[in-house]
């Protein structure tokens, strides 16, 4: 695209539209100077202009079609959210060989492998879709393209960070501050998906195309969220020396790959377990370079328009990378390690009886599956005659830990549901 200007068909005006448009505008001689062209935005689309924010010096519509037979736009950058919709937009942009930009995690969860066909040599730039404004895409894609990847651990959910920091540092429950949280504007009105993890997943998905190459949906990973942690599983991670966070994890072993979200107890001098608050921060592990870390913010407008417009810039400088960074994958027959079969050490929380020979029940059953305890803590409760059991096993298998938890929550003396967190070591 060497031309003196490039013009931009803007599909979605809200926070992170409003952003870009702003950063545009405000920087444009030092873009220009980046590019060697002037980038515009010749119109933007929303569904309701009613709801326009600001004033703005280009015209706005409702009708999408107006950018994407536009022979004089050249950028479509779609920032309206959806799924089935805005790939509907991707493919029309594409067909009429106009490069894309977007920051839609949950549409490339599901279209990314469609996406990259369809566009053949056309740049489509995402960087925004995962972790706002840390460059994770380049930096695996380009930055870290010599290396193989073992291992991807992300806090790349800052609502989540957020609620677990604030458990850890003021001793509060989880509902306390989630609703905290939705009144900051952290979290939704309806947060199930964040705190049940969906959000993870879809980031999770596309940091792991970029490092091996492979093609999984969101329900083909496993996924936990936090709604279930309490101040209990917080004393026990001070107590044994960890911090408690929810990761997205990949990880490769030969020709298998793991892909899980799930809340994590990781020790507290591995570097990830630092980042408090809404911050992101992504661990990348390769063969070569070793362990390199990436940390910054996970949302916010102006960040996340800074990563939309750092696509913008490299479409700009004509440079072409694979989308997904593979012009030729190597490695044909990696798959999903099945979610039974993955290896881990495991924290139990079991709400039990207050009575002799309790912990025994326990631990027979977990000696049945070939389960070793670690550490132990018994913590009292609330509930009269009651006490709760903190435990730590080694490693074992996903599939005998279920067996496990199935058994003691059909104990007599186990008076809810067990709770059970993965412990990993980055």
């Amino acid at each position: 695209m060497e031309k003196k200007q490039l013009n931009i068909g803007l599909v979605g005006l809200g926070v992170v539209g409003s952003s870009v448009a702003k950063i545009l505008k405000n920087n444009q001689e030092l873009i220009a100077a980046r590019t060697g062209c002037n980038i515009l935005i010749k119109k933007a689309v929303i569904r309701d202009a009613s709801k326009v924010r600001g004033e703005f010096d280009f015209p706005i519509t409702n009708n999408v079609e107006e950018i994407l037979e536009d022979e004089n736009i050249d950028i479509i950058v779609e920032l309206a959210g959806g799924v089935e919709e805005p790939f509907k937009i991707a493919k029309k942009a594409l067909k009429k060989s106009k490069a894309f930009v977007t920051a839609n995690k949950a549409m490339l969860a599901y279209h990314r492998y469609e996406l990259e066909q369809i566009a053949g040599n056309l740049p489509i730039g995402f960087e925004a879709s995962v972790a706002g404004g840390i460059p994770i895409i380049k930096a695996l894609r380009d930055g870290l393209g010599a290396n193989h990847i073992l291992s991807i651990y992300g806090i790349i959910n800052g609502t989540c960070n957020y609620i677990l920091t604030k458990m850890k540092n003021e001793g509060v429950e989880y509902q306390e501050v989630l609703k905290e949280a939705q009144e900051l504007g952290y979290a939704e009105s309806d947060p199930s998906f964040d705190v049940e993890g969906f959000d993870c997943v879809h980031k999770l998905l596309i940091l792991a195309s970029i490092a091996y190459g492979i093609n999984a949906k969101p329900e083909d990973v496993l996924t936990q969220g936090i709604t279930e942690i309490t101040q209990e599983d917080i004393t026990f991670a001070k107590e044994f020396g960890y911090h408690l966070k929810l990761l997205g994890i990949a990880k490769k072993n030969g020709e298998e790959v793991e892909l899980r979200v799930h809340p994590t107890l990781i020790p507290q001098d591995a570097m990830i377990g630092k980042v408090d608050g809404v911050m992101n921060a992504i661990s990348v592990v390769g063969d070569s370079v070793g362990e390199t870390l990436y940390y910054g913010a996970g949302a916010g407008g102006d960040a996340t328009a800074s990563a939309v417009i750092s696509d913008i810039i490299e479409i700009a400088r004509t440079k072409s990378s694979p989308m997904l960074g593979f012009k030729n994958s190597i490695e044909k027959n990696l798959h999903l390690k099945p979610f039974l079969q993955i290896n881990s050490a495991y924290y139990l929380r079991v709400l039990v009886l207050d009575k002799p020979g309790v912990l025994a029940q326990i631990a027979t059953i977990l000696g049945e599956e070939e389960i070793s305890i670690n550490t132990c803590l018994q913590s009292p409760s609330k509930l009269k005659n009651h006490s709760t059991l903190l435990l730590s096993t080694h490693t074992c298998t996903e599939s005998k830990i279920r067996n496990a938890l199935e058994k003691i929550h059909n104990l007599e003396v186990t008076q809810a549901k067990p709770v059970m967190i993965r412990i990993e070591k980055p």
